[in-house]
């Protein structure tokens, strides 16, 4: 089955500032941060790095997810971050499209 849904975080830097965001098009929206293209809370705070994401196969369950962990302590945030991505690489090209 095709996976139609993303939560994602966005990061200043390491242990930086934290943007949890939902979408269909991960690669597309990644990039918009990276590159500032929409004014909001991550151009405004740098949060240029993709450093977590999971797939959903819905976008509704994806927003779900989002709204949950937007509840969440920034420590749970960090765990989660920490648990997949140790190091805090951009993970941007691992999901961008040639």
């Amino acid at each position: 089955m095709e996976l139609r849904g993303f939560v994602y975080i966005m990061a200043s830097g390491r242990n930086g500032t934290l943007y949890v965001g939902a979408t269909s098009e991960l690669a597309k929206r990644a990039w918009e941060h990276r590159n500032g293209v929409v004014d909001g809370f991550t151009k405004k705070y740098g949060c240029k790095l993709l450093v977590w994401y999971l797939a959903f196969e819905s976008l509704e369950a994806a927003r779900l997810r989002e709204k949950q962990m937007k509840g969440w302590k920034r420590l749970w945030k960090l765990r989660e971050i920490e648990t997949l991505n140790p190091d805090w690489e951009d993970l941007y090209d691992r999901i961008a499209l040639p």
